[in-house]
Protein backbone atom coordinates (compact mmCIF):
# COMPACT_ATOMS: atom_id res chain seq x y z
CA UNK A 1 0.00 0.00 0.00
CA UNK A 2 2.69 2.44 1.00
CA UNK A 3 4.73 1.53 -2.54
CA UNK A 4 1.09 2.64 -4.55
CA UNK A 5 0.53 5.58 -2.35
CA UNK A 6 4.34 7.26 -3.32
CA UNK A 7 3.98 6.52 -6.81
CA UNK A 8 0.67 8.31 -6.85
CA UNK A 9 2.05 11.37 -4.64
CA UNK A 10 5.32 11.36 -7.01
CA UNK A 11 4.71 14.53 -8.97
CA UNK A 12 1.25 15.82 -7.34
CA UNK A 13 1.06 19.50 -7.94
CA UNK A 14 -1.70 20.18 -5.17
CA UNK A 15 -4.11 19.23 -2.73
CA UNK A 16 -6.75 20.77 -1.66
CA UNK A 17 -7.35 20.36 1.67
CA UNK A 18 -3.92 18.63 2.14
CA UNK A 19 -3.89 16.83 5.21
CA UNK A 20 -7.49 15.78 5.28
CA UNK A 21 -7.48 14.22 1.73
CA UNK A 22 -3.72 12.29 2.45
CA UNK A 23 -5.72 10.36 5.68
CA UNK A 24 -8.74 10.02 4.06
CA UNK A 25 -6.90 8.40 0.55
CA UNK A 26 -5.21 6.20 3.63
CA UNK A 27 -7.89 4.92 5.52
CA UNK A 28 -11.07 5.04 3.47
CA UNK A 29 -12.69 3.46 0.06
CA UNK A 30 -14.05 6.95 -1.99
CA UNK A 31 -15.46 7.91 -4.44
CA UNK A 32 -12.81 9.54 -6.72
CA UNK A 33 -14.22 11.41 -9.96
CA UNK A 34 -12.59 12.01 -13.21
CA UNK A 35 -13.95 14.13 -16.49
CA UNK A 36 -12.50 14.26 -19.91
CA UNK A 37 -14.85 15.74 -22.70
CA UNK A 38 -14.31 13.68 -25.65
CA UNK A 39 -13.77 16.37 -28.31
CA UNK A 40 -11.34 14.20 -29.98
CA UNK A 41 -10.92 10.95 -31.13
CA UNK A 42 -8.00 9.76 -29.24
CA UNK A 43 -6.70 10.42 -26.34
CA UNK A 44 -2.35 10.87 -25.51
CA UNK A 45 -0.12 10.53 -22.60
CA UNK A 46 -1.30 14.06 -21.45
CA UNK A 47 -4.58 12.02 -20.62
CA UNK A 48 -2.69 9.22 -19.73
CA UNK A 49 -0.84 11.02 -16.88
CA UNK A 50 -4.23 11.14 -14.59
CA UNK A 51 -5.41 7.49 -15.61
CA UNK A 52 -2.24 5.87 -15.10
CA UNK A 53 -2.83 7.89 -11.06
CA UNK A 54 -5.78 7.10 -10.89
CA UNK A 55 -5.12 2.97 -11.29
CA UNK A 56 -3.05 3.10 -8.44
CA UNK A 57 -5.68 4.98 -6.44
CA UNK A 58 -7.49 1.70 -7.68
CA UNK A 59 -5.55 -0.74 -6.37
CA UNK A 60 -5.34 0.58 -3.27
CA UNK A 61 -9.41 0.25 -2.86
CA UNK A 62 -10.96 3.15 -4.28
CA UNK A 63 -13.66 3.75 -6.77
CA UNK A 64 -13.18 5.57 -10.13
CA UNK A 65 -15.96 7.49 -11.52
CA UNK A 66 -14.16 8.20 -15.19
CA UNK A 67 -16.91 10.87 -16.69
CA UNK A 68 -17.52 11.67 -20.17
CA UNK A 69 -18.44 14.76 -20.39
CA UNK A 70 -20.63 14.49 -23.75
CA UNK A 71 -23.18 17.35 -22.97
CA UNK A 72 -20.24 19.96 -21.70
CA UNK A 73 -18.17 18.72 -24.57
CA UNK A 74 -20.98 20.19 -26.90
CA UNK A 75 -20.40 23.62 -25.07
CA UNK A 76 -16.29 23.22 -25.61
CA UNK A 77 -13.95 23.90 -22.45
CA UNK A 78 -12.63 27.53 -22.56
CA UNK A 79 -9.98 26.86 -20.22
CA UNK A 80 -6.66 27.53 -21.62
CA UNK A 81 -8.22 29.28 -24.76
CA UNK A 82 -7.40 32.81 -26.17
CA UNK A 83 -10.79 32.74 -28.17
CA UNK A 84 -14.70 31.02 -28.01
CA UNK A 85 -13.64 27.24 -28.78
CA UNK A 86 -16.43 25.80 -31.68
CA UNK A 87 -18.64 23.37 -30.06
CA UNK A 88 -19.11 19.88 -31.32
CA UNK A 89 -22.37 18.37 -32.43
CA UNK A 90 -23.77 15.69 -31.07
CA UNK A 91 -22.86 12.97 -33.54
CA UNK A 92 -19.14 14.39 -32.99
CA UNK A 93 -19.63 13.69 -29.33
CA UNK A 94 -21.35 10.28 -29.30
CA UNK A 95 -18.35 8.51 -31.51
CA UNK A 96 -15.52 9.98 -29.68
CA UNK A 97 -17.05 9.15 -26.41
CA UNK A 98 -17.30 5.12 -27.87
CA UNK A 99 -13.61 5.69 -28.22
CA UNK A 100 -12.84 6.99 -24.98
CA UNK A 101 -14.53 3.84 -23.18
CA UNK A 102 -12.22 1.78 -25.61
CA UNK A 103 -9.00 3.38 -24.35
CA UNK A 104 -9.18 4.21 -20.95
CA UNK A 105 -9.29 0.52 -20.02
CA UNK A 106 -5.73 0.20 -21.27
CA UNK A 107 -5.32 1.92 -17.90
CA UNK A 108 -8.13 1.40 -15.16
CA UNK A 109 -9.60 -1.57 -13.60
CA UNK A 110 -12.98 -2.19 -15.55
CA UNK A 111 -14.01 -3.56 -11.69
CA UNK A 112 -13.43 -0.93 -10.10
CA UNK A 113 -14.24 2.01 -12.81
CA UNK A 114 -18.40 3.39 -13.41
CA UNK A 115 -18.46 5.22 -16.56
CA UNK A 116 -21.10 8.36 -16.37
CA UNK A 117 -22.35 10.73 -19.08
CA UNK A 118 -23.19 14.06 -17.79
CA UNK A 119 -25.69 14.45 -20.61
CA UNK A 120 -27.44 12.33 -17.91
CA UNK A 121 -28.42 14.83 -15.53
CA UNK A 122 -27.26 17.93 -17.40
CA UNK A 123 -29.68 17.83 -20.37
CA UNK A 124 -32.60 17.53 -17.76
CA UNK A 125 -32.27 20.76 -16.28
CA UNK A 126 -35.11 23.25 -16.41
CA UNK A 127 -34.38 27.06 -17.29
CA UNK A 128 -35.28 27.41 -14.14
CA UNK A 129 -32.69 25.06 -12.63
CA UNK A 130 -30.01 26.91 -14.98
CA UNK A 131 -30.54 30.22 -13.54
CA UNK A 132 -30.78 29.11 -10.52
CA UNK A 133 -26.82 27.40 -10.90
CA UNK A 134 -25.82 30.81 -12.57
CA UNK A 135 -26.88 32.52 -9.18
CA UNK A 136 -24.67 30.97 -7.32
CA UNK A 137 -21.33 32.42 -8.61
CA UNK A 138 -20.43 36.11 -9.61
CA UNK A 139 -19.12 37.54 -12.51
CA UNK A 140 -16.77 38.97 -10.54
CA UNK A 141 -15.29 35.85 -9.16
CA UNK A 142 -15.55 34.12 -12.90
CA UNK A 143 -13.67 36.86 -14.64
CA UNK A 144 -10.53 35.87 -11.47
CA UNK A 145 -9.90 32.82 -13.72
CA UNK A 146 -6.97 33.67 -15.78
CA UNK A 147 -7.92 33.21 -19.10
CA UNK A 148 -11.06 34.80 -18.75
CA UNK A 149 -9.56 37.83 -17.00
CA UNK A 150 -6.48 38.11 -19.96
CA UNK A 151 -9.70 37.74 -22.36
CA UNK A 152 -11.61 40.08 -20.82
CA UNK A 153 -8.53 42.90 -20.51
CA UNK A 154 -7.70 42.81 -23.94
CA UNK A 155 -11.45 42.97 -25.44
CA UNK A 156 -10.94 39.59 -26.65
CA UNK A 157 -15.12 38.15 -26.43
CA UNK A 158 -16.27 36.07 -23.67
CA UNK A 159 -19.50 34.38 -24.74
CA UNK A 160 -22.31 34.16 -21.70
CA UNK A 161 -22.44 30.42 -22.22
CA UNK A 162 -18.51 29.60 -21.78
CA UNK A 163 -19.41 31.32 -18.27
CA UNK A 164 -21.48 28.30 -17.95
CA UNK A 165 -19.15 25.52 -18.38
CA UNK A 166 -17.28 25.22 -14.93
CA UNK A 167 -20.51 25.47 -13.34
CA UNK A 168 -21.65 22.27 -15.05
CA UNK A 169 -18.39 20.96 -14.81
CA UNK A 170 -18.86 21.89 -10.60
CA UNK A 171 -22.65 20.41 -10.93
CA UNK A 172 -21.21 17.40 -12.00
CA UNK A 173 -19.75 17.01 -8.61
CA UNK A 174 -22.69 17.62 -7.07
CA UNK A 175 -24.67 14.87 -9.21
CA UNK A 176 -22.10 12.37 -8.44
CA UNK A 177 -21.78 12.96 -4.74
CA UNK A 178 -17.99 12.57 -5.71
CA UNK A 179 -14.96 13.04 -2.80
CA UNK A 180 -11.95 13.50 -4.42
CA UNK A 181 -11.32 14.72 -8.08
CA UNK A 182 -8.65 14.72 -10.05
CA UNK A 183 -7.50 16.67 -13.02
CA UNK A 184 -4.36 18.99 -14.59
CA UNK A 185 -3.63 22.11 -12.91
CA UNK A 186 -5.11 23.80 -15.97
CA UNK A 187 -8.29 22.55 -14.59
CA UNK A 188 -8.02 24.08 -10.67
CA UNK A 189 -10.81 26.46 -11.02
CA UNK A 190 -13.33 24.08 -12.46
CA UNK A 191 -12.09 21.51 -9.87
CA UNK A 192 -12.91 23.81 -7.12
CA UNK A 193 -16.23 24.89 -8.60
CA UNK A 194 -17.34 21.71 -7.42
CA UNK A 195 -16.01 22.02 -4.24
CA UNK A 196 -18.34 25.21 -3.88
CA UNK A 197 -21.36 23.90 -5.35
CA UNK A 198 -21.31 20.73 -3.09
CA UNK A 199 -20.94 23.37 -0.13
CA UNK A 200 -23.80 25.24 -0.92
CA UNK A 201 -25.77 22.04 -1.79
CA UNK A 202 -24.87 21.51 2.46
CA UNK A 203 -22.80 18.29 0.65
CA UNK A 204 -19.19 17.22 2.07
CA UNK A 205 -17.20 19.45 -0.43
CA UNK A 206 -14.55 17.70 -2.45
CA UNK A 207 -10.76 17.39 -2.09
CA UNK A 208 -9.21 18.62 -5.00
CA UNK A 209 -5.98 16.63 -6.28
CA UNK A 210 -4.01 17.91 -9.18
CA UNK A 211 -1.42 17.23 -11.96
CA UNK A 212 1.29 18.73 -13.68
CA UNK A 213 0.63 19.07 -17.42
CA UNK A 214 2.82 17.15 -19.56
CA UNK A 215 4.64 18.76 -22.30
CA UNK A 216 4.01 17.51 -25.75
CA UNK A 217 7.41 16.61 -28.34
CA UNK A 218 8.69 19.48 -28.82
CA UNK A 219 9.40 20.00 -24.54
CA UNK A 220 7.53 23.47 -24.35
CA UNK A 221 3.76 23.24 -25.19
CA UNK A 222 1.40 20.91 -23.27
CA UNK A 223 0.73 18.00 -25.30
CA UNK A 224 -1.97 18.54 -27.70
CA UNK A 225 -3.26 16.82 -30.93
CA UNK A 226 -4.14 20.29 -32.50
CA UNK A 227 -0.82 21.35 -31.50
CA UNK A 228 0.62 18.19 -33.19
CA UNK A 229 3.19 17.30 -30.69
CA UNK A 230 1.27 14.40 -28.98
CA UNK A 231 1.92 10.44 -28.29
CA UNK A 232 -1.49 8.76 -29.02
CA UNK A 233 -2.72 6.27 -26.90
CA UNK A 234 -3.74 4.64 -30.21
CA UNK A 235 -0.17 4.94 -31.65
CA UNK A 236 1.28 1.53 -33.40
CA UNK A 237 3.96 0.75 -31.52
CA UNK A 238 6.88 1.36 -34.22
CA UNK A 239 5.41 5.08 -34.27
CA UNK A 240 5.04 4.93 -30.46
CA UNK A 241 8.69 4.37 -29.64
CA UNK A 242 10.14 6.50 -31.96
CA UNK A 243 8.19 9.81 -30.97
CA UNK A 244 9.56 8.64 -26.86
CA UNK A 245 12.86 8.87 -28.78
CA UNK A 246 11.90 12.04 -30.25
CA UNK A 247 11.38 14.24 -27.23
CA UNK A 248 14.06 16.45 -25.21
CA UNK A 249 16.18 14.59 -22.49
CA UNK A 250 15.05 17.81 -20.38
CA UNK A 251 11.83 15.73 -20.63
CA UNK A 252 13.24 11.79 -19.65
CA UNK A 253 12.66 12.21 -15.80
CA UNK A 254 9.18 14.40 -15.85
CA UNK A 255 8.43 11.06 -18.34
CA UNK A 256 8.82 8.77 -16.04
CA UNK A 257 7.65 10.38 -13.07
CA UNK A 258 4.35 11.86 -14.29
CA UNK A 259 3.64 8.19 -15.93
CA UNK A 260 4.31 6.63 -12.98
CA UNK A 261 6.54 4.19 -14.88
CA UNK A 262 8.89 3.79 -11.88
CA UNK A 263 9.17 3.89 -8.17
CA UNK A 264 10.16 7.82 -6.41
CA UNK A 265 13.34 5.11 -5.51
CA UNK A 266 14.31 4.59 -9.06
CA UNK A 267 13.23 7.57 -10.04
CA UNK A 268 15.83 9.10 -7.93
CA UNK A 269 18.65 6.44 -9.26
CA UNK A 270 17.63 7.71 -13.16
CA UNK A 271 17.76 11.05 -12.13
CA UNK A 272 21.54 10.27 -10.56
CA UNK A 273 22.53 8.63 -13.68
CA UNK A 274 21.82 11.21 -16.20
CA UNK A 275 23.76 13.73 -14.16
CA UNK A 276 26.36 11.59 -13.78
CA UNK A 277 26.98 10.98 -17.90
CA UNK A 278 24.81 7.84 -18.94
CA UNK A 279 23.93 8.47 -22.07
CA UNK A 280 20.68 10.15 -22.22
CA UNK A 281 19.46 8.06 -25.51
CA UNK A 282 19.87 4.55 -23.85
CA UNK A 283 17.76 6.33 -20.64
CA UNK A 284 15.06 7.15 -23.49
CA UNK A 285 15.29 3.96 -24.95
CA UNK A 286 14.82 2.48 -21.44
CA UNK A 287 11.54 5.13 -21.29
CA UNK A 288 10.04 3.95 -24.68
CA UNK A 289 10.22 0.54 -23.77
CA UNK A 290 8.58 0.47 -21.10
CA UNK A 291 5.10 2.93 -22.48
CA UNK A 292 5.21 0.74 -25.30
CA UNK A 293 4.94 -2.48 -23.16
CA UNK A 294 2.70 -0.80 -21.05
CA UNK A 295 0.18 0.06 -24.08
CA UNK A 296 0.73 -2.40 -26.45
CA UNK A 297 2.68 -5.61 -25.29
CA UNK A 298 6.35 -6.38 -24.09
CA UNK A 299 6.93 -8.23 -27.10
CA UNK A 300 5.77 -5.18 -29.47
CA UNK A 301 8.25 -2.84 -27.56
CA UNK A 302 11.44 -5.35 -28.75
CA UNK A 303 10.08 -5.32 -32.20
CA UNK A 304 9.43 -1.61 -31.80
CA UNK A 305 12.96 -1.05 -30.61
CA UNK A 306 14.79 -3.43 -33.63
CA UNK A 307 12.83 -1.44 -35.78
CA UNK A 308 13.77 1.81 -34.80
CA UNK A 309 17.69 0.35 -34.32
CA UNK A 310 17.45 -0.82 -37.93
CA UNK A 311 15.50 2.51 -39.26
CA UNK A 312 18.33 4.56 -37.66
CA UNK A 313 21.55 1.93 -37.93
CA UNK A 314 23.49 4.23 -39.61
CA UNK A 315 26.09 6.86 -37.90
CA UNK A 316 25.14 9.74 -40.49
CA UNK A 317 21.23 10.08 -38.99
CA UNK A 318 21.28 11.79 -35.80
CA UNK A 319 18.83 10.88 -33.13
CA UNK A 320 17.17 13.73 -32.19
CA UNK A 321 15.57 14.07 -35.52
CA UNK A 322 12.21 16.09 -36.39
CA UNK A 323 9.28 13.88 -36.49
CA UNK A 324 6.71 15.49 -39.45
CA UNK A 325 2.69 14.48 -38.45
CA UNK A 326 1.57 14.48 -42.50
CA UNK A 327 -1.33 12.59 -44.06
CA UNK A 328 -0.69 10.06 -46.55
CA UNK A 329 -1.61 11.76 -49.53
CA UNK A 330 0.45 12.01 -52.19
CA UNK A 331 2.21 15.21 -52.93
CA UNK A 332 4.82 16.88 -55.46
CA UNK A 333 8.46 16.70 -53.52
CA UNK A 334 9.27 20.00 -53.86
CA UNK A 335 5.86 20.91 -52.54
CA UNK A 336 6.66 18.83 -49.85
CA UNK A 337 10.03 19.97 -48.61
CA UNK A 338 8.91 23.52 -49.04
CA UNK A 339 5.87 22.83 -46.96
CA UNK A 340 7.88 21.63 -43.81
CA UNK A 341 10.39 23.52 -44.05
CA UNK A 342 13.06 21.36 -45.50
CA UNK A 343 13.67 23.72 -48.38
CA UNK A 344 13.67 27.76 -48.28
CA UNK A 345 11.68 27.96 -51.57
CA UNK A 346 10.04 25.75 -53.86
CA UNK A 347 13.08 26.89 -56.33
CA UNK A 348 15.65 25.37 -54.14
CA UNK A 349 13.39 22.14 -53.66
CA UNK A 350 13.23 22.01 -57.14
CA UNK A 351 17.10 22.46 -57.53
CA UNK A 352 18.34 19.71 -54.69
CA UNK A 353 15.79 17.05 -56.05
CA UNK A 354 17.79 18.05 -59.83
CA UNK A 355 21.36 17.36 -58.43
CA UNK A 356 20.64 14.38 -56.12
CA UNK A 357 20.56 16.01 -53.38
CA UNK A 358 17.38 14.28 -51.52
CA UNK A 359 17.15 10.60 -50.11
CA UNK A 360 14.52 8.76 -49.07
CA UNK A 361 15.31 6.08 -46.19
CA UNK A 362 19.02 6.22 -47.53
CA UNK A 363 18.19 6.38 -51.09
CA UNK A 364 18.60 9.14 -53.10
CA UNK A 365 15.38 10.10 -55.19
CA UNK A 366 15.27 10.71 -58.84
CA UNK A 367 16.35 13.68 -60.45
CA UNK A 368 13.27 14.53 -61.59
CA UNK A 369 11.88 18.29 -60.46
CA UNK A 370 8.42 16.53 -60.94
CA UNK A 371 9.10 13.84 -58.80
CA UNK A 372 5.98 12.88 -56.66
CA UNK A 373 6.05 11.62 -52.98
CA UNK A 374 4.19 8.71 -51.34
CA UNK A 375 4.35 9.40 -47.60
CA UNK A 376 5.25 6.04 -45.34
CA UNK A 377 5.06 5.16 -42.03
CA UNK A 378 8.83 6.26 -40.14
CA UNK A 379 10.18 7.50 -43.78
CA UNK A 380 13.57 9.14 -43.04
CA UNK A 381 14.33 11.84 -45.37
CA UNK A 382 17.46 13.23 -46.23
CA UNK A 383 18.29 16.57 -47.60
CA UNK A 384 21.24 18.30 -48.40
CA UNK A 385 23.76 17.32 -45.92
CA UNK A 386 22.44 18.08 -42.67
CA UNK A 387 18.71 18.46 -43.24
CA UNK A 388 16.97 15.19 -41.86
CA UNK A 389 13.33 14.62 -40.66
CA UNK A 390 11.45 11.48 -39.77
CA UNK A 391 7.91 10.82 -41.43
CA UNK A 392 4.76 9.85 -38.93
CA UNK A 393 1.36 9.17 -41.33
CA UNK A 394 -1.65 10.12 -39.06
Amino acid sequence: MSDLFERFMSGVDTIIPESDTISAIKTQSLRIKFGADPSAPDLHLGHAVILTKLRLLQDMGHTVIFLIGDFTAMIGDPTGKSQTRKPLTKEQVVENAESYKAQVFKFLDPEKTEVVYNSEWLSKLSAVDVVKLSSSYTVARMLERDDFSKRYASGTPISVHEFLYPLFQGYDSVALKSDVEVGGTDQTFNLLMGRHLQQQDNMNAQSIVTFPILEGLDGVQKMSKSLGNHIAVLDEPNNMFGKVMSIPDTLITRYFQLLSLVSPSELAQIESDLTSGVNPRDVKRDLGKRIVAKLHSDDAAEQAIQHFDTVFAKRDIPDDIPVLNVAADAIFLADFLLEHGLAPSKKEARRLIAQGAVSINQEKVSPDERQMYHPSHDDVLKVGKRRFAKVQVM
